[in-house]
């Protein structure tokens, strides 16, 4: 069987919030079944940390490391050290969001050279980030 966890699985198992959806995603997750998560369910649930429980950045970030490592999770859509690396991008400030992270990870990991973006915050560490302006310019 190949089984997906949704975000609201992952935000139940970190918060235990609340506390018998928070034991059922503990003894799935704590289980011994494969299971996979995509790089969209930890950025949402990266949100939903700092934003909804007001779980400082760092603390999350640390939360989500420590979760990828457990035996039994494999993300779906980037290999795992990318993630980290993506995540770590985000954990000193709220300068880099969750989502912002992850998309640098999938670019990185697709082998592209240049990110386009509005953003001037983008992370841009390994790309060339061009700014778009609001003619086109870049």
């Amino acid at each position: 069987m190949t089984a997906v966890l949704d975000t609201s699985v992952l935000v139940r198992y970190l918060t235990l919030d609340p506390p018998t959806q928070g034991a059922v995603a503990q003894a799935l997750i704590d289980g011994q079944d494969a299971l996979l998560v995509t790089s969209v369910a930890l950025a949402e649930t990266g949100f939903a940390l700092t934003r909804l429980y007001g779980v400082e950045r760092a603390a999350a970030v640390d939360m989500l490391i420590e979760l990828m490592g457990r035996t039994n999770l494999t993300v779906l859509d980037l290999p795992e050290a990318r993630v980290v690396e993506a995540l770590m991008l985000c954990r000193p400030s709220a300068r880099v969001s969750f989502a912002d992270a992850l998309i640098w990870a999938a670019a990185r990991n697709a082998g592209a050279n240049v990110i386009y973006t509005f953003d001037q915050r983008f992370p841009a560490a390994g790309l060339e980030r061009r700014v778009l302006t609001d003619d086109g310019a870049s």
